[in-house]
């Protein structure tokens, strides 16, 4: 994907670009990315809004937050981008790319200010894979970690929030959830089809001067 050569510039407004690695990792912080539901509702209520192929869209956004404030830090960089990439691939048609799997032995270590972020962010991103491709109505709660993380990391976090509340609003109208949330509890073992839904691309995410429609998305795809 050629668009990831070039930092979106609301992310080197964030100063996420060349930053010292400087934000606190603790044990407690770890816990708060992987169990992130408690204390989290408003954020969870908002995602909760949008739509399957709208959730692996802000996935993918999320993790190029991560993906730019650790460049030059870490070699894993590389496969950061490509799930990025897949992650894409995935909204246009899922049979297209393969399973995120990631440290299914757990052998990366959660620890330390590098590894450890990367480390959640990328099996948050495991898990709304599977759920994506499994078709589960709960995909939108495995996303609260990730937003926590990606903002944890970003220097500049006011800049952060004004992007993502101005991008969950235009989702939650352009992208809306097709069911009701109420009846999660009754979906949870069912399959959700997102098949009809329509594509998202990333310059919705951050291309200032995108005007979201049909005709658009298909042309910043192909």
């Amino acid at each position: 994907m050629r668009n990831l050569q070039n930092t979106p510039p609301v992310i080197v407004q964030a100063k996420s670009i060349g930053h010292p690695i400087d934000f606190k990792w603790s044990k407690n912080k770890i816990e708060q990315f992987l169990d992130p539901l408690e204390g989290n509702d408003e954020l969870e209520h908002a995602l909760m809004q949008i739509n399957h192929k709208a959730s692996v869209g802000l996935t993918a956004a999320l993790l190029e937050w991560i993906y730019w404030r650790y460049t030059g830090y870490t070699k894993m960089n590389n496969d950061t981008q490509k799930r990025i990439e897949a992650l894409w691939c995935s909204i246009g048609n899922i049979e297209n790319t393969k399973p995120l799997v990631f440290d299914a032995n757990f052998d990366i270590s959660a620890s330390g200010t590098v590894n450890g972020p990367l480390w959640i962010a990328l099996m948050n991103v495991t898990m709304i894979d599977v759920m994506y491709r499994k078709g589960s109505y709960a995909i939108q709660n495995e996303l609260i970690g990730l937003v926590l993380l990606a903002r944890h990391i970003t220097p500049r976090k006011r800049v952060f929030d004004k992007w993502l509340n101005r991008t969950l609003a235009v989702l939650k109208r352009d992208y809306p959830c097709q069911y009701n949330n109420d009846d999660l509890e009754q979906n949870f073992e069912a399959v959700y089809d997102s098949s009809h839904e329509p594509v998202i691309c990333r310059d919705f995410f951050f291309n200032p001067e995108f005007e979201n429609s049909t005709e658009a998305t298909e042309k910043a795809i192909n």
